[in-house]
């Protein structure tokens, strides 16, 4: 089969090559109408763009650069698949790249982005969304980049969040619902705003409720298992166990479930398990987790969406922090790990 040209679209859809040209580097000139029969001829004829030819067109590269830590994998692999199925619609394509605990290296990995790879965009993962090097060198080179989950610098770039601290709090309401009154808590990477985020919503719920918790049902965690292990074996050691653990994550969770059945507790009977994220983690291990569903796979496409949107022309402005923020929403799924005896719906 021979390959598809724009000049074969262009004869099946009735218009000028220059026309199918616009449509495939999302030009927005292109009327809507004429840009969706384009877009479906393309698709029915299996066009694929020429990625150098569209790049020397355009001088776009069609690469987006995606910077991540790989400490929690479920979130990292989550996020992506909902990135790489958007970019195979858009005609772009990602490049994950590793950050590293040393922002030293990190800021090198996105100089080689930004000026080797030449990346038209950036999406920056926590804890690399919250490092103020980053943002300023971004922001420097006039780099397009939207950042997941920060709590810095909230107007030098578009984010994309949940509301955190509200899901935190609904998730410890609903264990105080259902006649829990030791709750314990693992913190998230404290490099992380979400992490502080959910910290203090678990703690106002807790205030809201009249309960006091004592000192060491508070656990710094790191968003590993590893941290999740280290963190529920001091928790289910303690004389006076807490009847219910609230994890910052899904891996940590994870981890306390495993400590628990080591130490023949029944979960949910002893003591109750709750963790956020609902990455497939959640629902492989036995039993289920109770968890906040964050949608990572639509946070990453509207990402996408920021990103190979073209911008049009408008006169330099102080951007509004509305205009910035984007809060998608989020769901609580209650599963086998935790009591629900109240119907919480």
């Amino acid at each position: 089969m021979s390959k598809v040209k724009l000049q074969d679209i262009a004869i099946k859809a009735g218009v000028s090559m220059m026309t199918v040209s616009r449509v495939m580097n999302n030009d927005p000139k292109v009327g809507a109408k004429t840009r969706e029969k384009v877009s479906k001829i393309a698709n029915e004829m299996h066009y694929k763009p020429n990625i150098a030819a569209r790049h020397l067109a355009s001088s776009r590269s069609y690469f987006i650069g995606l910077v991540c830590e790989y400490a929690n994998y479920s979130y990292v692999s989550k996020f992506l698949v909902g990135a790489l199925r958007k970019c195979r619609t858009s005609g772009y394509h990602i490049i994950l790249d590793e950050a590293t605990s040393h922002r030293e290296k990190t800021i090198a990995t996105i100089k080689d982005l930004i000026y080797v790879t030449k990346v038209d965009g950036l999406i920056l993962l926590p804890p690399i969304s919250n490092i103020p090097e980053v943002v300023d060198l971004l922001v420097s080179e006039n780099i397009d980049f939207v950042r997941i989950a920060p709590d810095i610098n909230l107007t030098a770039s578009h984010y994309i969040c949940i509301d955190d601290y509200q899901a935190a709090f609904e998730v410890t309401e609903k264990l105080i619902l259902n006649g829990h009154k030791r709750i314990a808590h693992i913190i998230g990477s404290p490099s992380q705003g979400a992490s502080r985020m959910r910290y203090q919503g678990y703690l106002d719920a807790l205030r809201s409720n009249q309960l006091m918790i004592p000192p060491e049902y508070i656990e710094q965690g790191d968003f590993t298992y590893k941290s999740g292990l280290d963190a529920a074996k001091r928790l289910l050691e303690l004389t006076n166990k807490p009847d219910a653990i609230f994890a910052a994550n899904d891996e940590m969770a994870a981890a306390v479930v495993s400590v628990a059945h080591m130490k023949h507790l029944d979960v949910p009977e002893d003591v109750s398990i709750v963790g956020f994220d609902d990455t497939e983690l959640a629902t492989t291990i036995w039993p289920n987790i109770s968890t906040v569903t964050q949608p990572l796979e639509e946070m990453a496409e509207l990402a996408i969406d920021i990103l190979t949107t073209p911008k049009t022309p408008s006169p330099p402005k102080k951007p509004k922090m509305s205009s910035m923020r984007h809060v998608l929403e989020y769901q609580l799924q209650l599963r086998d790990s935790s009591k629900n005896n109240v119907n919480l719906t």
